[in-house]
């Protein structure tokens, strides 16, 4: 039996996780606060009160942004802050609901990316959006089995939090996931005993997975390793929420009957 190992949230697109002990989860929703906030180059236009799905090139992220990786960040959700720290000390910090808080955060971000930035970065929110890398509501999954069938053709150690995944488990078998999403697939997958869920695409991977975030350096290419070994570029699948509730680390995950 598979059984969710680790649930991660990212508050702001392109910077670490944060992990969590269980997540509430709504329909056709991703996970509360994944995604929620973006920093965005000046030049990138966005109506926060109509928010439209952006490609990531248009804000900061590890695919062009490696130096992102050697930055660890922080949400709370009661003061609603954000701590942004480097080498273990704090460098930058502000209230995200308040514009002096954001501009904080902005104009840090201005100086760490230097020329990297098209014009000043803008931190980004709307209601109820996600700064996905797809165009809907969704949960990013890997399987461990399949990650490990990676490194042994890499023949290295792989960081599983480069895939930058919501839910990590392990099936045993690598790739069956993929049987979840094939052609006239979208298999409805059970988490512990309340949520379904459905998956509805294989994750394609970029260059961002190349990025070792210890180092904040490029030291692989994956997508060439996968498409070399495998035949594809892809590792992980993209479920949306069918039915809602609380998922925690150490749910079993199983075929919904």
């Amino acid at each position: 039996m598979s059984r969710i190992a680790q649930i991660f949230r990212y508050p702001v697109k392109g910077l670490s996780p944060e992990p969590m002990s269980k997540a509430e989860l709504s329909p056709g929703r991703a996970i509360p606060l994944d995604r929620a906030f973006a920093l965005a180059h000046g030049s990138t236009q966005f109506d926060a009160v109509n928010p439209k799905f952006l490609p990531k090139s248009k804000f900061l992220m590890l695919a062009r942004n490696e130096r992102l990786a050697a930055l660890r960040c922080r949400y709370q959700d009661e003061s609603q802050e954000l701590i942004i720290e480097r080498e273990g000390k704090q460098v930058a910090r502000g209230r995200l609901d308040m514009p002096v808080g954001r501009q904080m955060i902005e104009q840090f971000f201005a100086a760490y990316m230097g020329e990297e930035v098209r014009g000043s970065p803008k931190l980004l929110r709307a209601r109820n959006h996600t700064f996905s890398d797809m165009p809907r509501h969704c949960l990013s999954l890997i399987n461990i089995s399949s990650l490990r069938e990676l490194e042994r053709v890499m023949k290295v150690p792989l960081d599983p939090l480069r895939f930058r995944a919501n839910l990590y488990f392990d099936t045993g078998l690598p790739w069956q996931e993929f049987d979840w999403c094939e052609e006239g697939g979208g298999a409805d997958i059970k988490i512990g005993n309340e949520v379904v869920v459905r998956a509805f695409s294989r994750t394609q991977r970029c260059a961002a997975t190349n990025v070792n975030l210890e180092t904040a350096s490029r030291d692989a290419n994956i997508p060439l390793q996968l498409q070399q070994a495998f035949g594809h570029a892809d590792m992980g699948i993209y479920l949306e929420v069918i039915q809602g509730g609380t998922i925690k680390p150490g749910d079993a995950v199983t075929p919904a009957e």
